[in-house]
């Protein structure tokens, strides 16, 4: 969804084994794991206990994190490209491509037999020095975005399972889509269907995405996505793929986030949520304590993996952790609010599970 910026911190001494040895998490409600967790030995791997891909989202300023890359290869399957794969880190200002990030998150998945997932290819907000240079001149534009996506999805076919090709379409509440650089300059539907047919005609074999936020806690926003993937489809636009960014927060209703992934999977397409985690933090004042937050917290990741794993196997493409640690979670950073408070994630600062990651287990297992 965003730039993530990592907070270096020094490294840690102990291993994730002594973590999972040393550390017991309060497992507040929900699933099997009422009382404390102590455990004895190496953690469950989400990666071998769930049906479907488990994924997480890194950018390689985290490889120096010892109990990142830990968790990022043992307990995880596929890994999203946090932002190195976005314009803003690939297009240099005289137009050349930096592919030096990306290439090191495909050989780290090469590595962990892990697949990929390409973030993302076009975003309203992602508008490059180079780019803005042509806005007017509709036929540079057109040569400039071909180009673009040739290079990029060309050079990582075979190696990216995915792309999020358009990123966020609708506006934030709900009404309309997105005015953009792109839309302005090749079309409101004309710059979707571009990339869409640009990134089909250059890998046949990847799984190709919309991908969008909010889709939760806005019902009308999820309506005005749906209505806009159906036109597309039923136009013959290339999208193979639905993607459900679900990052919400504790005060979300009981049942939203499984009537989001019911509507989503109507289109029968394979569906990804794409960018989960629950923040401690709502829109509003609640009064309620941290204790009774984080219940709630893990009641919602219970819900979101027991809703995910009632879809047909076709449809289950991934479920992705938007992290690994609270500590690099987007939630943090000033941009959006810098609450260090916050804890979304399955792990806490120092890498230890937490409850979240104790009821996902749980949920897998039933």
């Amino acid at each position: 969804m965003n730039r993530y910026s990592l907070s270096r911190r020094g490294l840690l001494a102990s291993s994730l084994a002594l973590v999972a040895c040393d550390q017991a998490g309060a497992q507040p409600g929900g699933g099997n794991g009422g009382g404390r967790r102590m455990s004895g030995g190496p953690l469950p791997r989400l990666r071998d206990l769930a049906p479907f891909p488990i994924g997480t989202q890194i950018v390689t300023d985290q490889f120096a994190v010892p109990v990142i890359t830990e968790l990022a290869s043992t307990q995880f399957d596929q890994i999203t490209t946090g932002y190195e794969l976005k314009m803003e880190y690939l297009v240099q200002p005289d137009g050349r491509l930096r592919f030096d990030g990306p290439d090191r998150i495909a050989d780290f998945c090469r590595r962990n037999n892990q697949t990929m997932q390409g973030h993302t290819l076009i975003w309203y907000a992602d508008t490059p020095q180079w780019f803005e240079r042509m806005d007017g001149s509709r036929r540079a534009m057109e040569t400039a975005y071909d180009a673009h996506i040739r290079e990029v999805v060309g050079r990582y076919a075979g190696r990216i399972r995915g792309w999020d090709v358009v990123n966020e379409p609708v506006n934030t509440d709900g009404v309309g889509l997105r005015d953009s650089l792109w839309s302005r300059n090749l079309g409101q539907d004309g710059h979707f269907i571009r990339a869409f047919e640009l990134a089909r005609e250059t890998d046949p074999n990847a799984v190709l995405f919309v991908n969008d936020y909010d889709l939760e806690h806005n019902p009308r926003k999820r309506l005005t996505y749906m209505r806009l993937i159906e036109d597309m489809l039923n136009r013959g636009v290339p999208i193979t793929g639905v993607g459900n960014q679900s990052h919400v927060s504790v005060d979300l209703a009981p049942g939203q986030i499984t009537a989001a992934i019911r509507d989503l999977a109507s289109f029968g397409l394979p569906l990804h949520v794409s960018e989960f985690d629950v923040s401690l933090q709502g829109s509003g004042v609640d009064l309620r304590s941290r204790a009774q937050k984080e219940a709630a917290q893990v009641r919602l990741y219970e819900e979101a993996i027991e809703a995910y794993s009632a879809l047909p196997a076709a449809q289950q493409y991934a479920f992705t952790i938007w992290g690994v640690r609270d500590t690099e979670s987007w939630v943090r950073m000033e941009f959006y609010g810098g609450d260090q408070t916050d804890a979304p994630l399955m792990f806490d600062d120092d890498g230890a599970p937490k409850p979240t990651f104790w009821a996902v287990v749980d949920a897998l297992r039933a």
